[in-house]
């Protein structure tokens, strides 16, 4: 029961290694490690077979976990930690334990790209002389092979638009395998490249947005440049998102009736015009305290999966979460969904056995 992901296995998630059936194997590259993990379920561990059949899935039920350490749409280091703290806090066991054949590998290949700045303490890092050296204060000396300047408004706009290419490569990639692409971020910038790979299985894909923000922001509107208040905008096509070097590889791919958020409490006024203009169907905070939970996910199904005949994609920032509940978040707003209500979002949405594709993002 993978929906169970936002609260059980990651909030819960123990300091144990990996242990029963998982194997792991380490992998040199150019001075970096890189982990393969696998795991199957066993009635010792659990369940042998998730507890809901999933109509879009090939049997057995397979998870791949795409880990992308990133906090390039925002300022804020420690997103970027998150995938692998997770994996080492015992994940991939936990999933197994639900049912679920998992399979992760460590994604070295975004230490290639050469707008990301490196810790020159990292045995991936390019000499000196290959880049631009800085302080930051969150990570100390860092080098950059490629300068990223701003582009209008937007900020590090090469060293996202790269890293998503690569994401929507690979969750497109497992999607095709008839496995569940599980995302572990990042900040949220990285949904352009999730919804893009499973919509390229998936063209008929809505999608779940649980999120105290909208993310739909465009190189417009924004008023910070930071792009991970930006992925929905590009992901719909509107007006300011064809733009380079986006352009080159994201296509717009999402109709406005196709997704539908919850629990938002904390929406620019650009946003919400863009909201309003697109007619894009919003369940916020007041909403959940005078409907129940229970009320607004069915509403929310029958608005983007009337018939429960379409694929899933679960976007779940845990910012959605109250700060009491989810305090390992850089955006936290108060006056969000309990640790039940986030819980029974998770199960419902895995009831309807449509769930293709889910992001887990903004732990730090």
């Amino acid at each position: 029961m993978v929906a169970r992901l936002p609260t059980s296995s990651l909030f819960r998630a123990s300091l144990a290694r990996p242990s029963g059936s998982t194997t792991g194997k380490l992998l040199s590259r150019a001075g970096a490690r890189s982990y393969q993990i696998s795991a199957k379920p066993s009635e010792e561990k659990g369940k042998s077979s998730p507890l809901y059949k999933y109509k879009f899935l090939k049997e057995p039920a397979t998870v791949g976990i795409v880990g992308c350490p990133f906090s390039g749409g925002q300022k804020r280091a420690g997103v970027d930690l998150a995938p692998n703290k997770l994996i080492e806090a015992g994940l991939v066991d936990q999933l197994s334990s639900l049912g679920w054949n998992v399979h992760y590998e460590s994604q070295q290949s975004y230490i290639d790209i050469p707008y990301n700045p490196i810790p020159t303490s990292s045995p991936s890092a390019p000499s000196k002389t290959e880049g631009t050296v800085e302080t930051q204060q969150d990570r100390g000396e860092v080098v950059q092979r490629l300068p990223d300047p701003d582009i209008g408004l937007m900020k590090k706009p090469r060293l996202v638009s790269a890293v998503n290419e690569k994401v929507a490569k690979q969750v497109g990639e497992i999607a095709e395998k008839g496995w569940l692409p599980l995302t572990l971020g990042g900040d949220h910038s990285l949904a352009m490249g999730t919804v893009a790979g499973t919509k390229s299985k998936y063209p008929d894909a809505c999608l779940i947005w649980v999120d105290a923000h909208a993310d739909i922001n465009t190189p417009l509107t924004t008023e910070s440049g930071n792009l991970h208040g930006c992925p929905v905008s590009f992901l719909l096509g509107l007006e300011g998102c064809d733009v380079a070097p986006f352009n080159e590889w994201l296509s717009p791919c999402l109709k406005p009736e196709e997704i539908v958020y919850i629990g938002l409490r904390d929406i620019d006024d650009g946003e919400k015009k863009i909201l309003r203009e697109n007619g894009i169907k919003a369940y916020t905070m007041h909403h959940v305290d005078k409907y129940g939970i229970g009320k607004v996910v069915e509403m929310a199904l029958d608005y983007v999966n009337p018939n429960r005949e379409k694929p899933v994609h679960l976007s779940f920032d845990v910012d959605a979460l109250d700060p009491t509940v989810a305090p390992s978040t850089g955006t936290p707003v108060r006056g969000g969904l309990t640790f039940r209500e986030g819980h029974y979002i998770t199960e419902a949405l895995a009831e309807t056995g449509c769930l293709v594709s889910v992001d887990i993002m903004r732990i730090s």
